[in-house]
């Protein structure tokens, strides 16, 4: 597994039981060191939990113990990058097993104090399940720290769908929750921050697009330069969706529109093929019609059935009696994260959320 490997492979893993070695000279590491060569057919979030069994084992006292031996560890310029995940995950199982608000509040103070290391986002999770309201009060405070690791981790710790971590029951069955975190920080002065708030504020418009629609609207009505950028960006999925709301607030208002197409280049195409269609789009209203253009294929499931997914087209600007064509070619050839199945399969045109007509041709296997 190259990619794992790349990541937390056995050089990362050795770092962490160097620094560990150093930190608790006394310590029997011998589970953890075993750990390294186990590590081979496993994938990355197993790789992490592995070495977090192991360096629990080894360091079996108190959370207060654990964490002033993590501390010390933390002194060395080498113990940062995945080499951390294992130990952030591993402060938080300690304090959260602990059951004490001491553990509680320092095992959050400690996964700041290393986020700039490795991001603890992984690890917050664990406090989040445990105490949801505690969690978000300390995220809340982290808004304001100078250190922009930190800010990015109340927003990147608490997205209700944060990618390779556990889900939290409670943020999902409070959709919303976290949006007074992203209140905060939506103007901060890192792109790498308000990149975190879009993508939290996406993973919320899975659930209540409504509430991201009017979360986004307040924002826009106190915006600085970077806003109208992050709103974009936060509200990708509804526009893909066809969200009404959503369109208009960026600017992709109703209009007055003929479409001829979209017309096929093929009726029939081999798996691994190319398919192109063409349309034409002509503004028949009287102002200028700011349109964004989106695609739909639906594709034939393995069990017959038909799904969705939309593809951006481009985005443009018509003038009154004018028109503009667009052409795209889509590939089926296989790809890892998505299998075609031979059947029928069509193509819908979409613009500014409102369907124009779809064209349909067979995929054969």
């Amino acid at each position: 597994m190259p990619f794992a490997d790349e990541l937390l492979g056995p050089d990362a893993a050795g770092t962490l039981f160097r620094t560990m070695r150093t930190a608790a000279p006394g310590a029997d590491l011998s589970v953890l060191e075993g750990s390294i060569d186990r590590l081979g057919p496993l994938a990355l979030r197993a790789r992490a939990d592995l070495l977090r069994d192991g360096l629990l084992t080894a360091l079996p006292g108190t959370y207060t113990e654990f964490a002033r031996i993590i501390r010390r560890a933390a002194t060395d310029s080498d113990f940062r990058g995945w080499a951390v995940w294992p130990v952030t995950s591993a402060v938080a199982s300690k304090a959260v097993e602990e059951n004490t608000s001491s553990a509680f509040d320092d095992g959050m103070a400690l996964l700041a104090e290393l986020t700039g290391r490795l991001s603890s986002e992984f690890a917050i999770r664990s406090f989040l399940r445990a105490d949801l309201d505690r969690s978000l009060a300390i995220a809340s405070d982290w808004t304001t720290s100078s250190d922009e690791h930190v800010r990015r981790l109340a927003s990147e710790g608490t997205r209700p769908y944060l990618p390779w971590s556990v889900r939290v029951p409670e943020i999902l069955a409070r959709p919303g929750v976290t949006v007074a975190i992203l209140d905060r920080l939506y103007r901060d002065d890192s792109d790498y921050v308000r990149r975190s708030v879009a993508n939290h504020l996406n993973d919320v418009s899975r659930d209540v697009p409504d509430l991201v629609v009017r979360t986004t609207t307040r924002w826009l009505d106190s915006p600085d330069a970077h806003t109208e950028k992050l709103v974009r960006h936060a509200l990708r999925t509804v526009i893909k969706k066809g969200n009404r709301d959503a369109l208009e607030l960026l600017g992709f208002a109703p209009a007055d529109l003929e479409v001829d197409g979209p017309t096929l280049d093929v009726t029939e195409l081999p798996m691994g093929g190319e398919v192109e269609f063409t349309a034409s789009i002509r503004n028949v209203g009287a102002e200028p019609a700011k349109v964004a253009i989106d695609y739909i294929v639906h594709h034939t499931k393995a069990n017959g059935g038909v799904t969705g997914k939309t593809f951006k087209l481009t985005t443009r600007t018509i003038t009154p009696g004018d028109s503009i064509d667009v052409r795209r070619q889509h590939s089926f050839k296989p790809l890892t994260t998505r299998k075609y199945y031979p059947g029928p399969h069509s193509i819908e045109l979409q613009i500014n959320g409102v369907s124009y007509g779809h064209a349909e041709f067979t995929l054969r296997g």
